[in-house]
């Protein structure tokens, strides 16, 4: 009897296997590695826990360390006039519970999804709209997906392998039991009130949050799965099964078991990098933890290596164009006080005293490497000149001063702008005060004001802020290929227009449309790179737009190019020593495969 049942089992299995074909992995280069092992990493928050997919960068296409873009999650893709894009999927790829990854994946998020009106009130993300027209999506056969627009979408496959991607799918089979149109009626009403939430598609968005890694049972492509519940002061993740990539010797990767992130104090992490509690760390660390960090590297048996920077700049300031205060509304819109302020700041003085010299000095542009960089764009308006900014703040009248020195608004409010900040690191408060003593020469204020950052973003949404310092342009190692949108007012989280931006995100509904002939111009451009027929005529479209902004200074750009420290332990192989550190493109280190790290013996 036993005997008979093993058999029936081994001829079920052999049917399943006949009927699930095995997976067409993607092989990866590299020095292999050995299997096994626990990576330990520190984050500030449980919210962190969302950069270890940032880091293991499985999307559908994905950079390369050249910043090409090649498949990754997909077999592969094909592209006609930048307009109709054809996804071919592996055959046998599995979700990490699994079941089968296939079109229906795909259909389920786009159909159910993002044209629910219950689930996506806005409808699809306004990246996959070409003047405001939705693209058509086809699903050709169980592994193939088009998704094609009347007139191109350069940007498309960008998006789709960013650090914080569009995902255009799904696991069907696991979201279904939570959808009005799939559930049963009774089962779902329970589940809603067991949840405590107010209807289904609330129950359905909580569980369908890919990107905030709060659900671990929602399954993932990733090649590590959340295993730990928040709250926790510990998460776990563990490698996935089912992850598609392998080795050159066809060893399933990812070679780590699982990854520890231990929650900690932001401002002690580079403290307990340096005594040792981490395999690997870059994430809030400074570059002026370098040195004590150098110190710890015998003792506790890591190495410390600098890499390069792409921010356009380390840090700059963002006047905020569509603050809701009239006077300074009508300050920040005007070029000639940007332009000032600009040239009142003492950026070789921020490079010595805080940098050790090794910075860029200048505006938010492009840096050096990028095909895109113009030396004159990254001095334009940027040297320290007092004498020329008094004189712009004098032309636009601002001649009478409090007894202190500072100047006086046309209402009489003194000239001081409250700068609020994250204050997440003390950079910002360090370059903060420099740039206050340099402001107190041409008669300008400035008070430093530190909010928790979800604090920050309601009050830049709602038009509260006046000004806020945060990181330049996220890419200045920029190629024509890639979208120029950072430039132009179409984002509410670009902090100089935020009701500019948003106007644009939700087409009309809210915000305010630009009003500036300088942001309309560049609103025209980033739709002509979009239309453009060549790389040539691309690169032409980026070199005007770069222009403007440097020109108009919408922001005021400090230094740029300061390395970024990353501590690797010594028994972590494959992590390179010389590379370049940038959150988009490059999430991190992901583009340099994390999968393919590896632990050696103690």
């Amino acid at each position: 009897m036993i005997r008979r049942a093993a058999c029936a089992a081994v001829l079920l299995l052999a049917a399943v296997a006949r009927a699930e074909p095995p997976l067409q992995p993607a092989v990866e280069d590299g020095l292999p590695g050995r299997p096994g092992g626990t990576l330990r990493v520190l984050i500030a928050s449980a919210r962190e826990t969302r950069l270890i997919p940032i880091f293991g960068y499985a999307r559908l296409v994905a950079y390369r360390p050249d910043f090409t873009i090649v498949p990754d999650i997909l077999l592969s893709i094909d592209v006609e006039a930048d307009r109709v894009y054809t996804l071919h999927l592996r055959q046998g790829h599995k979700w990490s519970d699994g079941a089968p990854f296939t079109s229906e994946d795909f259909r389920y998020w786009w159909e159910d999804v993002a044209l629910n009106p219950d689930l996506s009130p806005a409808g699809p993300p306004s990246e996959l709209l070409r003047d405001g027209e939705r693209p058509r999506v086809e699903i050709l056969d169980e592994e193939t997906v088009r998704y094609s627009w009347p007139g191109p979408m350069p940007g498309f496959l960008a998006m789709l392998a960013g650090p914080t991607p569009v995902v255009i799918y799904r696991p069907a089979h696991y979201l279904k039991p939570f959808h009005a149109k799939y559930a049963d009626p009774e089962r779902l009403a329970a589940l809603v009130a067991a949840q405590h939430v107010r209807n289904w598609a609330v129950l359905h968005n909580r569980l369908d949050n890919p990107a905030a890694e709060t659900n671990p049972d929602l399954p993932t492509l990733d090649p590590w799965v959340l295993k730990t519940r928040p709250p926790a002061e510990r998460f776990e993740f563990e490698r996935n099964p089912y992850y598609h990539r392998v080795d050159r010797a066809g060893v399933p990767l990812p070679y780590l078991d699982r990854i520890a992130a231990l929650v900690a104090d932001a401002k002690l992490i580079p403290a307990k990098t340096g005594a040792g509690e981490a395999d690997l760390a870059a994430r809030n660390l400074r570059f002026d933890n370098y040195t004590v960090l150098k110190a710890g590297e015998a003792l506790h048996h890591y190495r410390v290596r600098l890499w390069q920077t792409a921010y356009g700049s380390q840090q700059a300031l963002y006047p905020n164009l569509t603050c809701s205060d009239p006077a300074w509304r009508a300050l920040f819109r005007d070029a000639r006080f940007r332009r000032a302020l600009s040239l009142g700041i003492d950026r070789h003085e921020i490079n010595k005293a805080l940098y050790f010299g090794l910075a860029v000095e200048g505006q938010n542009t492009m840096l050096p490497a990028s095909p895109l960089y113009e030396r004159g764009l990254r001095t334009d308006w940027a040297g320290y000149d007092p004498e020329a900014a008094g004189a712009l703040l004098d032309a636009i009248g601002l001649r009478a001063r409090s007894d202190d020195g500072i100047r006086l608004l046309p209402d009489g409010r003194r000239l001081q702008i409250v700068v609020e900040y994250a204050g997440q690191s003390g950079e910002e408060s360090d370059l903060l005060e420099l740039i206050r003593d340099s402001w107190r020469g041409i008669g300008v204020g400035l008070f430093a004001k530190p909010y928790q950052i979800a604090v920050l973003h309601n009050r830049l949404f709602a038009g509260e802020t006046l000004m806020t310092i945060d990181r330049g342009l996220e890419n200045g190692l920029a190629t024509a290929s890639m979208s120029p949108q950072a430039l132009a007012p179409l984002r509410q989280e670009d902090w100089q227009w935020p009701r500019w931006g948003q106007y644009a995100e939700t087409h009309g509904i809210s915000g305010e449309a630009p009003d500036l002939a300088p942001a309309r111009a560049l609103l025209d451009l980033a739709r002509g790179w979009t239309d453009a027929g060549s790389l040539e005529e691309r690169a032409s479209v980026w070199r005007r737009m770069l222009r403007i902004a440097a020109d108009e200074v919408y922001t005021i750009g400090l230094v740029a190019g300061v390395p970024q420290p990353v501590v690797i332990a010594d028994r972590l192989r494959n992590v390179p020593d010389q590379a370049v550190y940038n959150f988009d493109p490059g999430a991190y280190f992901g583009i340099y495969k994390p999968d393919r790290f590896w632990l050696a013996p103690d």
